[in-house]
């Protein structure tokens, strides 16, 4: 089992925004992005501040999905 963010990155194309965008108005760091790019583990604290951006869930971001 493994963690996915297509959600995320389809959530974004739907408001328009880059991952630029996402970092600046969620304040997270580049190394983050890159994280999330690579469906690599992060902070709790880091997908809290993107619902908080995006004004969404946690389901909205991520899914669990098999290897």
């Amino acid at each position: 089992m493994a963690i996915s963010y297509k959600k995320l990155w389809k959530l974004l194309i739907d408001k328009d925004m880059k991952k630029k965008d996402l970092q600046c108005a969620a304040g997270i760091s580049a190394a983050s992005i890159t994280k999330l790019g690579k469906n690599e583990n992060v902070n709790t604290e880091i997908i809290e501040k993107i619902c908080i951006a995006l004004q969404c869930d946690v389901s909205d971001i991520m899914e669990i999905v098999e290897d």
